[in-house]
């Protein structure tokens, strides 16, 4: 009884301490340079400012986004790594689960907050995260099993002299992939050159949390404080077993969590460095690699720590257990993707999930999923360009990613997180290379964006126990452009029965013209007559 009472108190403390976090947001365009040595482009902000307000709540709040479009064309925003139960119109993917917000008019995004942890928010149409659409969302978690006294936040962006669509224009061109790199970026750290970082100040034996998100576009970045250990306890969002490292690095999307603890003395300052590189592409000078440093100050009159080297090594997801155990799921089906580079026969280039590159359908694929009934199980209703898969509730899906080509791809699933079992090479007949998670004992880590690298493969499972319209798609954001996009249908069915679309969304597609029923197309048929087709391409395997 004592145990139901208790149980009650944290409830009733819960709901006490649940509140609206409430945004107020015009989108809106704004022409600069973020004061670096570049040409001033036109980018995307909020308020008429760069960078966005960083979004803090607590687990439990409700998140409301109360959204202007002051722009000439439409976007959304999407809460990158949240599930969206129940909320699959608020996942901000257009013509999957919304029509987008149209120009000129305002939308609200009402978001339960159900998972504690490091995330962001983003725009999701036409790519506006590449153009500054983009801030951290902090969930703080009243009983989190590292407090800390005291936080500190890395978000680090790539800042283009060019936007998006002229960059894609370029890479896209006729006759090969053009070379967008002679407009070069430079790195933000927090949304402000990233030469400018300040110091950090550690009191002796304390313990702090560094939260590191990546809202870059293309490149891959680490962090490091010399001297220090780097604690992992959080990864996209999931908590993890303590797991010590020297370095951490991130490919686009991904988000980590380490705990660093003070040295117990004054006796030396040190430094900590951010470095974003891009090793899949040639170095340009001062930008890939490009290093950024500053100094970890205990006191003001202590020299500074001179380290050896710096330490550089990709993330292992295979050596890091989620803190809440759950073994290896048992497969229930098995899906393979190859992410290969192709060209039409007049030399356009796309990316492509087994072939298919993805165009959007005429009718956004929730209300598909949630209006053909019985129809809504045969993946040809979402259109032959949408490389949909219909999930049944419940099953454990396994994916095979392999990218048998040089170019690497950082591969983020809307709605899931996911378990990582197994990497290796693609070109490795022995299975020298092959590294797998233990069978028997070990909890596999789960996130939701993983890298996959040029000449390698990574395998993954999750649980389709979320209803919904779901993409799943590369996070270079160039490559989403250029096609590296699909869709998953989790319980169409079960979709049917209990999800509820607000009007607010259904009044978006109204304005615009965009049909809310029927399958690709809007019939209430197997008819997909004038539905988008993917390109017929000329595979490169050698790009």
């Amino acid at each position: 009884m004592r145990a139901f009472y208790a149980l009650l108190l944290c409830l009733f403390a819960l709901v006490a301490h649940a509140k609206h976090v409430v945004h107020n947001w015009d989108v809106t365009y704004v022409t600069t340079n973020r004061d670096l040595n570049q040409t001033p482009k036109r980018g995307i902000g909020v308020n008429g400012k760069l960078p966005l307000p960083v979004v803090e709540a607590v687990l439990g709040d409700t998140l409301v986004l109360n959204v202007r479009n002051s722009l000439d064309t439409s976007t959304s925003l999407h809460s990158h790594g949240l599930f969206q139960r129940g909320t699959n119109y608020y996942d901000g993917v257009a013509m999957t689960t919304d029509c987008s917000i149209a120009p000129g008019t305002n939308f609200t995004y009402y978001i339960k907050l159900e998972q504690a942890g490091t995330y962001w928010i983003h725009g999701h149409t036409h790519e506006h995260n590449f153009d500054g659409l983009r801030t951290p969302l902090i969930i703080h978690d009243p009983k989190d099993p590292n407090p800390v006294e005291k936080e500190f936040l890395f978000a680090a962006e790539d800042w283009w002299p060019i936007t998006f669509q002229e960059s894609l224009a370029i890479i896209m061109q006729q006759h090969g992939p053009g070379y967008p790199y002679t407009n070069p970026p430079y790195t933000l750290i927090n949304g402000f050159n990233g030469s400018l970082v300040e110091p950090l100040h550690f009191e002796p034996g304390k313990t702090y949390k560094v939260r590191l998100v990546s809202m870059m576009s293309l490149p891959l970045w680490e962090f490091v404080i010399d001297d220090h250990e780097l604690m992992i306890v959080e990864v996209d969002g999931v908590a993890t077993k303590p797991k010590a490292v020297s370095v951490v690095r991130l490919a686009p999307g991904q988000r980590v969590a380490v705990l660093v603890t003070a040295k117990p003395n004054r006796s030396m300052n040190y430094q900590y460095h951010m470095t974003t590189f891009a090793d899949y592409l040639p170095p340009i000078q001062g930008v890939y690699p490009q290093q950024i440093n500053s100094t970890v100050i205990y006191a003001a009159d202590a020299p500074v720590f001179v380290p050896h080297a710096i330490p550089s090594e990709p993330f292992d997801e295979l050596s890091i257990e989620a803190l809440e155990f759950m073994p290896t799921m048992a497969v229930d089906r098995s899906l393979f993707f190859n992410a290969t580079y192709g060209f039409t026969s007049n030399d356009v280039p796309y990316e492509t999930f087994n072939l298919v590159a993805y165009e959007s359908p005429k009718v956004p694929s929730m209300f598909s999923a949630l209006t053909t009934g019985e129809m809504s199980l045969n993946s040809i209703t979402y259109g032959p360009a949408t490389n949909a898969q219909v999930l049944r509730h419940g099953e454990v899906v396994e994916m095979v990613y392999w990218s048998a080509t040089r170019v690497p791809h950082p591969q983020h699933l809307h709605g899931h997180a996911f378990q990582v079992i197994e990497k290796g090479r693609t070109d490795d007949a022995t299975g020298e290379f092959r590294r797998r998670v233990p069978e028997k004992g070990f909890s596999p880590m789960m996130r939701d964006t993983v890298m996959v690298y040029g000449g390698e493969y990574v395998i993954v499972r999750f649980k389709a126990d979320n209803p919904g319209a779901w993409v799943m798609h590369c996070h270079f954001d160039w490559h989403l452009g250029q096609g590296l996009n699909m869709l998953f249908i989790s319980a169409p069915q079960l979709m049917q029965e209990t999800l509820k679309v607000p009007r607010s969304v259904v009044d978006q597609c109204t304005r615009q013209g965009i049909k809310v029923s029927g399958n690709v197309v809007g019939h209430n048929s197997f008819n997909i007559d004038g539905a988008p087709k993917p390109p017929g391409l000329i595979i490169n395997r050698f790009y």
